[in-house]
């Protein structure tokens, strides 16, 4: 059941609207929402602008915070995320450590799986906006941290790294994770993976690099081709210790 102040994305009539449950009145091209409607309301529920357009209600989800939350940078992509995700086997027993939280898109796909994840980053005005976003996903098993990531204390299933990153931080990835434990790491650029590699090398005995080429299908009256989008984001580097 949504409450007030929850996030909701209504869907319909070709359009899609990230809102908030209250008081007040949304304006869309198909007429006015009264957001005050959708208190007490369940997913799935229709609810109808005074022009009579209906809209469905969703509860959003991590895929709909990338594409709809605040943003303070270019956040990963999903399929590097589910790369991570899928390399590290992250699951409900997790300890993770995230650094370069950016705008919290990644620490949230994090914290619908893992049981804990605590994020840093050095940007103080980042992480607030990152806060805010990890507080209306409510995830309450995040902790946003606005400072240096080589200043956290404990043991993690995971670190996960989308930063700057220099040698001293592949060394103390190693130092803070359980045996069995992997560090994954989010480079843009060929000579930064270089730098990560080298440095997981000389204390990983299992070190992987992979870059994930997505490829979108469009299909239209004229035929079915690949998107011309970008395919290529990023290396990632797995490395467990």
């Amino acid at each position: 059941m949504i409450d007030e102040g929850d996030r909701v994305l209504l869907v319909g009539e070709g359009r899609e609207f990230f809102t908030r449950a209250g008081p007040g009145k949304l304006s869309t091209d198909k007429g006015q929402i009264e957001l005050a409607g959708l208190i007490g309301a369940e997913p799935g529920a229709v609810i109808t602008t005074h022009t009579g357009a209906q809209f469905v209600v969703r509860i959003p989800r991590p895929t709909d915070f990338f594409v709809h939350g605040k943003r303070s940078g270019a956040p990963m992509l999903p399929k590097d995320i589910g790369l991570v995700i899928a390399y590290t086997g992250m699951n409900h027993k997790d300890d993770v450590l995230d650094a370069g939280t950016g705008s919290g898109v990644a620490a949230i796909y994090f914290g619908g799986i893992a049981a804990r994840v605590k994020t840093y980053e050095i940007r103080p005005e980042f992480s607030a906006l990152a806060l805010k976003n990890i507080k209306e996903a409510k995830l309450e098993n995040i902790e946003a941290i606005a400072g240096d990531v080589l200043t956290a204390e404990g043991m993690y299933d995971v670190i996960h790294l989308d930063m700057q990153i220099a040698t001293d931080h592949v060394y103390f990835a190693y130092d803070h994770l359980r045996a069995g434990g992997y560090l994954a790491c989010y480079t843009p650029f060929l000579e930064q993976m270089g730098i990560v590699v080298d440095a997981a090398q000389s204390r990983f005995p299992e070190v992987h690099t992979h870059e994930l080429i997505e490829r979108e299908m469009t299909r239209s009256k004229r035929g079915t081709r690949p998107s011309t989008s970008v395919s290529h984001s990023g290396y990632i580097t797995i490395a467990r210790k």
